[in-house]
């Protein structure tokens, strides 16, 4: 007999665990039914500011069909919203009066935006009345009111300082329109970048076109537009930002109110696991953003460092590929297979990527520490484990910045400012925790004029961090008939996740076709 899993959410994790179900559906395995509240199948919410400016298509953001699913035999609810779950029954009670019962219940419930307690704006923190002219970037509604105003080369401010708001006021500026980032703290990406990276960022921005003012703290909102939307960011120290649209990028808070009110435990996020099972409750699991992977042992070492959601779309997709196997094992009535299958992989730290017309940064890790600090260098230094050693070079002139934070060699922490092909090297050695060379001037050549023409792109490589395709999949699939992002997208899933690469896979792409015109 087939099992009743019910996916509450239809956001970018939730469509990869339906792809991923699909065979056991279409094998009578699983029955499925998917909630989600937005009319719009799941799309990629990351490149909503991208549709915002005109950069790219709703059809190229699609990550589901739900009339291919609905043939396929999967229940998909659009437009419907789960307003409660019985667990007792194992029913989850919809907004439309209907209800969806379940073996298994999946939680996708994703997050949703930080939006400050400004004056002028409904503080509310679950439902937040957004009055006209101020928008959350978060669904395809936030998008047209971006592309209104970037079509008509309006005042557009950003608050916040985040990658997410920092891509948004490059391609807003880049497009015509004159764009304000609002942060508190001395730099933007504060909370992850060191100081000497967030000098030479801002500067970066400058150069792009993008205003910023750093140090401010906003207080309100005025509404006196002619049509009583937003005109102004008020600040604490009296001064206003005036502007025609306020985009708010403060971060992210997962949604777990669904979860709480049926008892579940929650932390930052929903907890669970090391197989996404919510504690004490076998039949509940949760994965993306609203899921916390903080298991109920007190003893886990694993766990006694866990920082909640990442927040990044590639864990939650390798959260809903592992849950697939195991939801499978376990509609098969195979639950002593499914309980020998390895728990899922913790994941590393995340790196962070801006790539835009005229920026290129990476960071991860910890890259706080001055490399004269020596409190802070020998502080782990105990029992035999190495000492910090940071290597530090700078051309603010220029916009180029690079910190490499090792320990026994091995990337700790990193940044780079300006040094696409240093930062994809970095970036690289930090994720297979490989030791540098021990002349680390010799990264820094891999962006002199010298390397332009000869750098080659390692096939084994991975090129899409997000959905992990490596640089040689990417070839294949191009040699193989795919000719541009989209196709390639298809075939390989690369490019689907938070768009950092898709100007790599372009390059892969024209290196291709330039050598068989030369051929």
């Amino acid at each position: 007999m087939s099992e009743q899993i019910v996916i509450v959410g239809f956001g970018p994790v939730a469509a990869r665990l339906v792809d991923e179900l699909l065979p056991a559906v279409r094998a009578g395995q699983v029955r499925l039914t998917v909630v989600g509240e937005e009319t719009s199948a799941a799309y990629n919410r990351v490149l909503v500011a991208d549709l915002g400016v005109g950069r790219t298509t709703m059809d190229a953001l699609a990550l589901a069909d739900a009339v291919a699913l609905a043939a396929d035999g999967v229940d998909v609810r659009l437009g419907v919203r789960a307003k409660r779950v019985d667990r007792a029954r194992q029913q989850v009670l919809l907004s439309d009066g209907s209800r969806a019962g379940y073996d298994r219940l999946v939680f996708a419930t994703g997050s949703r935006p930080v939006i400050p307690n400004l004056t002028g704006i409904n503080p509310d923190p679950s439902s937040p009345v957004l009055p006209a002219g101020v928008t959350a970037l978060r669904d395809l509604r936030d998008a047209g009111v971006l592309r209104q105003a970037v079509a008509g080369g309006k005042r557009v401010v950003v608050l916040g300082g985040g990658v997410l708001g920092l891509e948004t006021a490059l391609a807003a500026a880049e497009e015509g329109a004159t764009v304000t980032v609002v942060h508190n703290g001395p730099h933007p990406l504060g909370r992850s970048i060191d100081q000497g990276g967030g000098a030479v960022l801002a500067a970066g921005l400058r150069r792009c076109g993008v205003r910023v003012a750093g140090n401010a703290r906003s207080t309100g909102v005025e509404h006196n537009a002619p049509d009583g939307g937003f005109s102004a960011l008020l600040l604490d120290d009296g001064s206003a930002i005036d502007g025609d649209l306020l985009v708010i990028s403060c971060g992210v808070r997962p949604r777990t109110e669904l979860a709480e009110g049926c008892g579940l435990s929650t932390g930052s996020g929903i907890l669970v696991d090391h197989r996404l099972r919510a504690h004490h409750e076998p039949h509940i699991f949760a994965i993306g953003d609203c899921a916390e992977v903080r298991c109920p042992d007190p003893g886990c070492a694993e766990c006694r460092g866990a920082q909640g959601p990442s927040g990044l779309v590639g864990p939650g997709w390798r959260q809903a590929e592992w849950l697939a196997g195991y939801l499978t094992l376990l509609a098969s009535g195979l639950p002593e297979d499914a309980g020998l299958l390895p728990e899922l992989p913790a994941e590393r730290p995340g790196v962070i990527v801006l790539k835009a017309r005229g920026m290129n940064l990476a960071l991860a890790g910890d890259n706080g520490t001055d490399p004269w600090d020596e409190e802070a260098l020998t502080a782990g230094a105990v029992e035999g484990r190495p000492r910090l050693q940071v290597a530090q070079w700078a051309d603010p002139e220029h916009g180029r910045y690079v910190k490499m934070t090792t320990r026994g060699g091995v990337l700790e922490g990193l940044v780079a400012v300006g040094m696409p092909r240093t930062a994809a090297e970095l970036v690289g050695l930090f994720e297979r925790s490989a030791e540098l060379p021990a002349d680390r001037s010799l990264l820094l050549r891999l962006d002199g004029p010298d390397q332009l023409a000869t750098a080659a792109a390692d096939p084994a490589g991975t090129v899409c961090r997000c959905a992990g395709v490596a640089g040689g999949t990417i070839a294949d699939a191009v040699a193989g008939g795919c000719a541009t992002l989209g196709e390639v997208s298809k075939v390989t899933r690369a490019g689907t996740g938070c768009g950092g690469c898709h100007e790599d896979i372009k390059g892969l792409i024209e290196k291709h076709f330039q050598a068989v015109s030369a051929a």
